[in-house]
């Protein structure tokens, strides 16, 4: 078994233009985020890791 959600028909995937592959919403991660990527500020999975982390900060404190 592993830890990818159940693929939807409804579900959303997310392109990465730098590496110019689409990825599920559930796998959506930036593969090398160390690394420069000029399309990083219009990026998507960028922003939904950021939204992410700053969720999960929230409910640490």
């Amino acid at each position: 078994m592993t830890d990818r959600p159940e693929n939807n028909a409804d579900d959303i995937g997310y392109e990465c233009i730098k590496h110019q592959i689409r990825l599920d919403a559930g796998w959506a991660k930036c593969m090398d985020p160390e690394l420069y990527c000029k399309f990083r500020p219009s990026c998507m999975i960028h922003f939904l890791e950021k939204e992410n982390a700053r969720a999960r900060a929230k409910r640490m404190r």
